[in-house]
C-alpha cells in the first residue's frame, strides 16, 4: 500500500495520548492571561515614573512647576539635554559618565580578575593553610568598604591618590563574593581535564588562559552585569576621596543638583541626567542578557 492510496490519505492520525479536557484548556487559558495581566500591570507600575522623568526632561521649568504637571513629551528635548550634557549644574554631565563609566569598568574587570586568580590558586595549587587563606578571603564579607572606610582612606591619601581613578577603583576591587563563585565553578570541572591538558605540556596558565577562563565566559558575564551596575552606583566612597568636581561620578554629580533651602533648581536639567544617569547600565544589562541568564542558571560544564 503506497502512501498515494486513499484508504491512508483519509485515515485519521494515531493519537500518542489523551486530549486534555475542554475545561482543563479554559482554565489554563485563564490562569496565562491573568499571569500576563499581573505581569504588564507591574511593568507599568515601574515604568511610569521612568516616563514622567522623561516627560520633565523635555519640557520647560514653568511646565513643571505648574500643576498639572504634563504626562507627555514636550519640544524642549534637545536643548534640555545639550544643556544638561555640555553645561551641567556644577560639571557637564558629560565629564561625569565619562568618571562613572571608568570607576564601574575598572572596578567591574579588576574584581573579576583578581578573583579568578585567587579562585585558581585555591583550586588548583597546594600550598600550607590553603584552606584558612580562602576562609579568611571569605570572612572579608563582614567588613564592607563602609566599615573600613576610615583606614582604607588613610592608605589612599598616603599614597597620593585622591582625587585619581586609581583612588577610586583600587580600594573596591577585592571581591570575597566572586572568588567564592569562581571556587565553586572550579571545583566542578573535572580533574581529568587538568591531567589531560598537562599531558598535553600545558603549563598552569595556558590551562588557565586556555580552558577555565573560556569555559567560565557565562560566569564571567553574569559576574560584569552586577559588578558593572554595584560601581557605577557607588556614592559614599567617590564622595569621600573626590574634592575636585572634575572627578565626579554621575550619581555623586545628581544629588548635588537637588537644591538645598532655598537654591533654585532647574528641574528639566535634574530629570534629563537622571535618565542620562540610566542609559549605560540599561545597554550593559542589555546587551549581555542571553549570558547574563546562562551565567545564573545554566548547570551545563
Amino acid at each position: 500500500m503506497t502512501a498515494r492510496d486513499p484508504l491512508v490519505a483519509a485515515a485519521p492520525p494515531l493519537k500518542s495520548g489523551r486530549e486534555p479536557a475542554p475545561g482543563m484548556v479554559e482554565k489554563r487559558g485563564r490562569s496565562l492571561w491573568l499571569s500576563h495581566a499581573v505581569m504588564i500591570l507591574g511593568v507599568l507600575i515601574v515604568f511610569f515614573p521612568i516616563w514622567l522623568a522623561f516627560v520633565a526632561s523635555t519640557v520647560t521649568q514653568s511646565e513643571i512647576i505648574r500643576p498639572p504637571m504634563p504626562v507627555w513629551p514636550g519640544d524642549q528635548f534637545f536643548i534640555n539635554y545639550k544643556n544638561a550634557l555640555f553645561s551641567g549644574v556644577n560639571v557637564p554631565v558629560a565629564t561625569m559618565l565619562m568618571n562613572s563609566l571608568i570607576m564601574a569598568i575598572g572596578i567591574a574587570v579588576g574584581k573579576i580578575i583578581i578573583s579568578l586568580l585567587s579562585a585558581f590558586a585555591i583550586v588548583y595549587f597546594r600550598f600550607p593553610g590553603k584552606t584558612i587563606f580562602f576562609w579568611l578571603i571569605f570572612l572579608t564579607l563582614m567588613l564592607p568598604v563602609e566599615v573600613r572606610i576610615v583606614p582604607t582612606y588613610e592608605v589612599v591619601a598616603g599614597f597620593g591618590m585622591l582625587n585619581s581613578y586609581s583612588g577610586l577603583i583600587f580600594p573596591l576591587i577585592a571581591s570575597a563574593t566572586a572568588t567564592f563563585l569562581f571556587r565553586q565553578f572550579f571545583m566542578t570541572i573535572p580533574d581529568e581535564l587538568a591531567e589531560a591538558a598537562r599531558v598535553d605540556g600545558a603549563g598552569p596558565m595556558r590551562f588557565f588562559w586556555d580552558i577555565l577562563v573560556p569555559m567560565s565566559r557565562t560566569n564571567v558575564a553574569a559576574l560584569f552585569v552586577i559588578l558593572f551596575i554595584y560601581g557605577w552606583n557607588q556614592y559614599l566612597w567617590p564622595l569621600l576621596i573626590t574634592t575636585d568636581p572634575e572627578m565626579n561620578t554621575i550619581v555623586m554629580g545628581l544629588k548635588q543638583m537637588f537644591p538645598s533651602g532655598d537654591d533654585f533648581a532647574h528641574w528639566p536639567t535634574i530629570m534629563a541626567t537622571s535618565i542620562l544617569a540610566m542609559i549605560p547600565p540599561v545597554i550593559v544589562v542589555i546587551s549581555m542578557q542571553k549570558l547574563f541568564i546562562r551565567g545564573l542558571v545554566d548547570s551545563e560544564k
